[in-house]
Parts: C-alpha cells; structure tokens; sequence
C-alpha cells in the first residue's frame, strides 16, 4: 500500500519549503527568490545551505545533500519517504489516499507514519499531565514543589508542566481509550513492560515535556516527588525512541528559537526549573540540555539558531554570543571547561556566567528577583578567560615550578582563542596573573598555537564554484572555464526562471551547445521534459520535478543542484535580464563553435567544388547569426 501520486505532489506543491526549513535553519537572503543559511546536515561556518521557495528545492554546496521539501524532512528527522509525506499532510491537514500495487484505491491506512503517531501519543500524554496537575490528593506535592520554587499555576501552564498520578496504568487507560496501541505506547517511551506487563513510566512525578524546533513533544523529564518513589534517580527522562534523542534536544527551544535569532544569544542552564526561571525573568533565549552534557549535536542546534556565521557578523568577524550559566561548585567548574572544549564549534563569541554565590537562575530569581537572574547573564565573562583561571587556580603561583607549570597548562588556552586580535591581550594579561614577563609568555603561546589543535576537525564549507559531477559524466569542470561557466548559469535560468528566457534561443539550443558532459545530460532531460515551451505552462516546482523525472539517478543530484544555486540578481527586472542575456551567450558560444567548423570546412575545400559555395553561404549566415545574438547581448 502506498500513497496516491497525485496526494505526494498536493503535498509536496502546497507546503512551503522556507517555513519548513525555516524551523530548523536560520535562512537569510541571498538574492531574488534564494535564500541560505548554516547546513544542518554537517558542521560548518559559512553558510552553503540553499533554498529557492519558488521550485521547492534545497541544496547544500558543502555536503553536496538536496532535494525538495519531502527529502528535507525525511533527514532532518531520520524518517522515511511515507512517513515523511504523512508528517507535512498533517501539518497542512490534507486527507491521503492510499492505493495498492495494481493501482486500485485502498482503505485508509490503519496508522499513520510511526513518527506521526509517536508525536501525536506524547502530545495526548503532556495534555493529560497537565490536567492532572490540579487534581486533589498526591498533585498537591507537585504544585507544592512549584511554588517552592517561584512558579504559579500560570507559569506551569506556560511551560505545559504536569503531574504523572502514583497509579502504575492511569495514563496507560487514557492512551488506550484514545485509540493508542500498546506497541506505540512502549515505543514512545511512556509505557514500560514489566513482568506483569505495562506501566507508566512517569508515574508520581513532576513531569516537563520536551520539545523540539518544530514544537513536536517528543518526550518528557520528570522529577522525583515522593520518598516511597522506588526509582531514586532524581529526574527521570524519555528514554531514546524515534523522536527523542537526548543528545539531539534542547529543553525551551521551542520558546527560544525566535528571541535566539532576534537578539542572536542563546543562553545554555542546567535544568528546567533554570529555564522557567531565566523566560520569567526575561531572559527568553535560554534552553537546557536533558539529561546529557552539552555536546556536538546541541552545538549545532544552536549554531543553526544563531546564523552563527562569520559573514552576518555586525560586531566584526565574531557575532553573536552563546552563554553558559553553571553552578559555582566544582562539578559547575567541570561542566564549564567542558563547554570550552566546544568552544571551537562557534563562531559565536562564548562566554561563562557563575552566581558568586553559586546558585543557579531558580534560586536566583527565587531569592533575589528576576533583575539578578538579568544581572547574572550581563556579568558573563569570556570563557577563555575562565578557562584560563580555572587551569591557574589548580597550580601554586607562589613557587618559581608551580608558575611554569600554570604557563604550560594556560598558553593552549590562550593559544586557541579564535579572535587573533584577543590573543596578544590576554598573553600580556596571563604574563600579569603569573607574576612573569611578558615576552616568555607570548613565546609560550606562539609555541601553543604552532601545535595541532585537540577536538572536533570538523570542515568549514563554503559555496564553490566548482560542481561534483556524476559518476560517468566525466571530471568536474575548471570552475576558471568561462565557457563552462557559461553552460552552468544557463542551465541555474533555465530551470529556475524559464519564463524569463528568450523562448527562441532556449528552444533552439541542441546538446553540442554543452561541451561538459554533465551539463549535456541535464540539458537532454530538459528537451526530455518538454523544454521551456512546456516549462512556462507548469509551476516552478512541477517544471524542476518533470526535469527530475527524466534525468538519470546519477543526473537528479544535479539537477536539484542547479535549480537551487542563488541567481546574481538584486530585482526582478535585473533577474530578467541576467537570465536573457545568459541564454543568448550560450547560444552565442554554440554558434561560435559552429562557425569554427564551417570556416575549416570551407578551407579544405575546393573552390570548384559545388559544395564550397553552399558551405560558404552557411558560413556566412552562421556570422551573421553570431553578429545578431551579440548586438542582444549587448543592448547593441
């Protein structure tokens, strides 16, 4: 059984790629009708992800990864083809058809993709525990607890805050009577099976739903209320299933994501009583991890949420500001140095924020008010800088050894300060908290810096010029070619604006206008798909789709490709002439070989031939055809 053809394309037509993408990616202008931001398939700095809404593509010119809005989600949430297609059908409320292999209608399916019906049971669940957080009886410890703490029944609400009742099967009825199979319920993580079969995982506890960008409640965390609790683990989180992945969420994100991109800051707390603390108290970019320490793939979430990119930087080369608050005890002073060996993940500036009294934002705000929880995150200081305290207060400056040590312990850390206009002052500030002259320290840390830095390599893409040509399609054009340079911006027109193309050049142009192998195959699955004629009666998304249909699997990579890459265009009116003007030169340069051939034909021939006077008056024609395609160039 699958899904109807002419749903998928309903589907795939009627849901905006940009807002799709946009949930996940920071996406920014990159001329008329592109957009671009960080990838979130591989690390990088510069951005080289980028969509054009008007045919409904994506491409990534770092991992070489794209496609339309269906492939995007299908890997930014590891799900397949069907249950992707399900997943936007419910986004945009459309009912699906679904047929069998000999084409004959079949009856709905009887669930939905897993991904679908995962999301939609922890969705039940979150609004069930928070129904029963005003219950009489055991609830009053949850709100108890709450209010403890600084929260009122609104701030619970705002945040989705419940309470798992101490029965072992009161969710389990309740999911059960909304049509849940037991299958699913384990599945999502909130149902265990025990040797008397299931439970609820969460039961008589404070319970948080987490949730990603898309704020889908992919799973929970729960707090430990009662002493009879014969878990002892303090919180208790979803474990990994489908839709949640602890190393891979961020708790508030959901409510962060925009104020992030605003103010591009995000703050990073330890728990969530840190995050309600930090949103009540204005701080609205604040998230938390879940269970996990800070780690590469929470790096990313919130690079991505920053646009952390060394181009859109207002400041100078390092915009934007990543925040860790930790406690001041030792396992907080641990967690910071951990964060700073991330530190190279970002282009954003990265700094620490400690409460002198080594409290955290809740009993901040809960103690001294909402403007100290402000005040705390105003008072960060540079991680390096803590870094570099940290490795010194570990070491006895008194003694002559203990200050070499402390130099050999902090130069690599002054050495990996990613501003080369911040090293130089903290070398000389280092040589002062060591008691030591300033010129063996800045050896020490140009001796640092000369050695391979430890941690993540990870590869900073950029947008090339140069494109991975399929397999079998020859080797990939000198980017330094203007003729292949040429036929490449000619196809980019073709397929993103055909209707902007002279109808007559574009039709006419046969495949020796393609010198590059590559470049001809595309070309030969546009004749192939009707050519312009046909293009400028369809959809900019159904043109680029019909051309997919026809291009081999080696050639669609590239198809995608070359209708995503950015047109050099700041107006419309400027578009239309680009892609006219790169049209014509293409069929300027097919002429321009034809006439080559023909001049050495006429040459080899003999003037009493009867073929050299035919061969000459096409040579001529050829000339002339030249001579008027570069006069339209040219405005001439």
């Amino acid at each position: 059984m699958r899904i109807r053809r002419e749903d998928v394309d309903h589907v795939r037509e009627r849901t905006p790629i940009d807002e799709v993408v946009g949930e996940h990616v920071t996406l920014k202008s990159a001329g008329v009708g592109s957009l671009k931001g960080l990838c979130p398939f591989h690390d990088e700095k510069t951005p080289s992800f980028h969509v054009r809404p008007q045919v409904g593509l994506w491409h990534c010119f770092g991992c070489a990864k794209g496609g339309d809005v269906i492939s995007f989600v299908q890997e930014v949430d590891h799900i397949g083809f069907t249950e992707a297609v399900e997943l936007l059908a419910a986004r945009l409320g459309y009912q699906l058809r679904y047929e069998d292999d000999a084409g004959r209608h079949a009856p709905g399916r009887g669930q939905v993709g897993q991904r679908q019906r995962l999301v939609e049971a922890n969705r039940a669940a979150a609004e069930f525990y928070a129904g029963q957080l005003g219950a009489a009886g055991d609830a009053v410890a949850a709100r108890r607890f709450l209010a403890e703490r600084g929260f009122d029944r609104e701030a619970a609400d705002q945040f989705g805050v419940g309470f798992a009742p101490r029965g072992g099967e009161v969710l389990l009825r309740h999911l059960r009577g909304r049509g849940f199979t037991e299958e699913e319920l384990v599945a999502s993580g909130l149902a265990g099976r025990g040797q008397r079969g299931l439970y609820d995982r969460f039961r008589s506890r404070l319970v948080w739903p987490i949730r990603d960008v898309t704020s889908d409640v992919v799973g929970f965390g729960a707090r430990r209320l009662f002493d009879d609790d014969r878990i002892e683990a303090k919180y208790l989180n979803t474990p990994e299933t489908a839709v949640y992945k602890k190393s891979q969420v961020l708790y508030g994100v959901d409510l962060a994501k925009r104020q992030i991109a605003r103010e591009r800051r995000a703050v990073v707390v330890e728990g969530y009583t840190d995050v309600m603390a930090c949103h009540l108290s204005g701080v609205e970019t604040a998230v938390a991890t879940c269970g996990t320490a800070f780690g590469p793939d929470h790096a990313r979430i919130v690079r991505r949420l920053l646009g952390d990119d060394r181009s859109l930087g207002q400041d100078g080369a390092f915009g934007g500001q990543v925040i860790f608050t930790f406690d001041g005890d030792e396992a907080g002073r641990k967690a910071a140095l951990r964060a700073f060996e991330d530190d190279q993940r970002f282009v954003a500036q990265t700094f620490v924020a400690v409460a002198e009294q080594g409290m955290d934002p809740c009993e901040l705000r809960q103690r001294y008010g909402a403007d100290a929880v402000r005040r705390l995150v105003e008072a960060r200081q540079p991680l390096f800088e803590f870094a570099i305290r940290a490795a010194l207060a570990q070491l006895d400056l008194d003694t002559a050894e203990g200050r070499v040590q402390a130099l050999r312990a902090a130069a690599p850390v002054v050495a990996r300060i990613r501003d080369p206009a911040l090293r130089p002052e903290y070398a000389r500030r280092l040589a002062g908290w060591l008691g030591m002259d300033v010129e063996p320290v800045v050896r020490a840390v140009a001796q640092a810096a000369r050695r391979p830095a430890p941690g993540p390599t990870g590869r900073a893409s950029e947008t090339g010029d140069a494109t991975a040509v399929p397999a079998g399609l020859g080797p990939p054009p000198d980017p330094r070619d203007p003729v292949a340079r040429v036929e490449r911006e000619a196809l980019e027109c073709l397929l993103q604006v055909p209707t902007l193309v002279p109808l007559d050049e574009a039709e006419g142009l046969t495949d020796e206008a393609f010198d590059v192998p590559a470049y001809r195959a595309v070309h030969q699955a546009i004749r192939a798909a009707g050519g312009i004629g046909h293009a400028r009666t369809l959809s900019g998304t159904a043109w680029v789709e019909a051309v997919h249909e026809e291009a081999t699997v080696a050639v669609a990579p590239l198809v995608t490709e070359l209708a995503v890459t950015p047109l050099p265009a700041d107006s419309d009116e400027a578009l239309g002439r680009y892609a006219a003007s790169m049209v014509l030169r293409l069929a300027e340069v097919e002429v321009t070989r034809k006439v080559g051939m023909m001049r050495s034909r006429v040459q080899r021939l003999d003037g009493h031939d009867p073929a050299a006077s035919q061969a000459f008056t096409d040579l001529l024609a050829a000339e002339a055809r030249r001579r008027s395609l570069r006069e339209r160039i040219t405005g001439g």
